[in-house]
């Protein structure tokens, strides 16, 4: 997905200035027994990133239309829309396996729908000059 005017507005106000760390985090920090890899606490509060069962209920709880739970976005949907941009970019299948953790090239090129201007970029290359194509 691609931010709108309406995010660029709104994220000044959540990194508050800040220069280093996690942006989402926990409202609490991870108990005694817990162990977090140290990239995934914020420097500064000591507060850690959400779980992705945590993140998905958030997201959805934040975008949901007329408050309905499950209307919202769908995280999954979500983090597969950057294989797509990925792919767009030019990163090659392995790379894009590697970054989704699929094991099966045919899950990850579920996910990857090319934009109409990709296509035509690609296609090009077989006539460059030609724009008929």
């Amino acid at each position: 997905m691609i931010a709108g005017a309406g995010t660029a507005r709104l994220l000044p106000r959540l990194i508050k200035g800040r220069t280093r760390g996690r942006v989402f985090v926990t409202h609490r920090k991870p108990g005694p027994g817990k162990v977090i890899a140290p990239r995934d606490v914020c420097p500064d509060t000591g507060l850690v990133r959400p779980s992705y069962g945590q993140a998905r209920a958030l997201l959805d709880a934040h975008t949901a239309i007329g408050g309905v739970p499950g209307t919202g976005w769908d995280l999954h949907e979500y983090r597969h829309s950057g294989l797509t941009h990925l792919g767009e970019a030019g990163a090659s299948l392995p790379m894009l396996m590697a970054k989704s953790r699929h094991k099966k090239p045919e899950n990850v090129r579920r996910y990857f729908h090319p934009s109409a201007e990709a296509i035509a970029e690609v296609t090009s290359l077989l006539a460059p000059g030609d724009a008929r194509r």
